[in-house]
């Protein structure tokens, strides 16, 4: 029986699963917050006992692994006697540039090719190396995997991932469409596949990985043939605070009126962009619609914006495949945003979908929406990309 460690670590903040692969149960979760900031504290969550708090200085991402593993081992509230027992520690990894396109056992090539693409994911790729690092340093000899975001876009054809733009640009840097949210896509559509039971050489799915994150993902026979993120994850759907897909002259556009530099302006973009700039209320969209029943116009007018580039891309993603067998909905606003999945499938009953409104408002668990007369299947699978990270690490180890 082997028990992996899932660590997914942000700049300033590291979240864990200890999952039992055999059961694939949960035996304890937890968040370590503001590492490097005044105020950090780990909030561990055993499976079956009391929540933990533990509020230290983490000054880095070492010591934050320290106080996981520690937790994990506590006499009182930990779910392990020695960290011995931890087989394998699977890592979520933002970008993979064009290197790799399957989870891999670290070494040192592996932490050059993250270390090469920190000018891809500068918010992530380094926090995942120093979490892969701290792993090594605190588990000498346990096997450390890595689980790329940008994997599940490997497999998509040229037409799909290559830009108008010079082609040495492309040759040079790898400029092209990469792709995120790969391993919920991955899991997702995996899922689906089994639980509206098609073909899993040739079945269609489209993703819909809708959350304060949004991305669209086409697949067929499981493989990823496109996807809405692009280069980075600013691309594509709008977002809780990123734009999506603007004419790239707006950067300029904004750069001369305001006398602001491109990175300022990409900041912009990215953080203070999407619903929030749209609504001025919030990035989380349970506020914008709070606001939007309150009579607010830009709230209403943000939301509205939000489903119309789902539809769209949808729809587009349609006629690249020339077809669709399922349509799944997952991610915080897909899995629990009853109203959300009803307004875009009623932009899509040209396809031949019929909602069960019932199934609709059920959440938490893989439901089918859609009723045995749709001619499209429509399913709500609630994604789990700690399981998939475990399920990937298992594989290698």
């Amino acid at each position: 029986m082997m028990k992996v460690l899932v660590i997914n670590c942000g700049s300033s903040s590291l979240k864990y699963q200890l999952i039992d692969s055999q059961t694939e149960e949960v035996l304890a979760k937890g968040l370590c917050e503001r590492i490097g900031i005044d105020g950090s504290k780990l909030t561990h969550k055993p499976t079956g006992k009391e929540d933990y708090v533990v509020e230290s200085p983490m000054k880095d991402h070492q010591i934050a692994v320290k106080l996981v593993l520690d937790a994990l081992t506590d006499k009182d509230h930990g779910v392990i006697t020695d960290i011995k027992e931890i087989s394998a520690v699977g890592h979520r990894v933002l970008h993979a540039g064009q290197v790799y396109s399957d989870s891999i056992v670290v070494n040192e090539d592996v932490k050059r090719v993250i270390r090469e693409c920190f000018d891809l994911g500068p918010l992530h790729n380094p926090a995942n190396l120093i979490g892969i690092e701290a792993c090594e340093a605190a588990m000498p000899g346990v096997p450390q995997v890595a689980v790329f975001d940008t994997a599940f876009g490997q497999s998509m054809p040229k037409k799909a991932y290559l830009y108008a733009i010079p082609y040495e640009y492309y040759e040079k840097y790898g400029i092209r469409r990469y792709g995120f949210h790969g391993t919920s896509h991955s899991f997702v559509s995996k899922e689906t596949i089994k639980f509206a039971n098609l073909n899993p050489e040739n079945c269609k799915v489209i993703v819909c990985h809708l959350g304060n994150g949004a991305s669209i993902s086409a697949s067929i026979g499981g493989k990823c043939v496109d996807t809405s993120m692009g280069l980075t994850p600013l691309e594509g759907l709008i977002m809780g605070t990123r734009s999506g897909d603007v004419d790239p002259a707006v950067v300029q556009y904004i750069c001369n009126k305001e006398n602001k530099t491109v990175d300022e302006v990409l900041n912009i973009l990215n953080k203070k962009s999407g619903v929030l700039g749209i609504s001025g209320v919030s990035s989380d969209f349970r506020d914008v619609t709070k606001a939007e029943n309150e009579g607010n116009e830009r709230a209403k007018a943000a939301n509205e914006a939000f489903i119309y580039r789902v539809i769209k891309y949808i729809g587009a993603y349609v006629a690249a495949m020339n077809g669709v067998d399922a349509i799944a909905f997952t991610a915080g606003v897909g899995e629990n945003d009853v109203n959300a999945r009803e307004k875009i499938l009623s932009g899509l009953t040209y396809l031949g979908i019929e909602v069960d409104h019932e199934a609709n408002k059920k959440r938490g668990e893989n439901t089918m929406i859609s009723t045995p007369a749709s001619k499209v299947k429509v399913c709500v699978i609630p994604t789990n990309e700690e399981l998939a990270i475990a399920r990937e690490t298992v594989a290698l180890v």
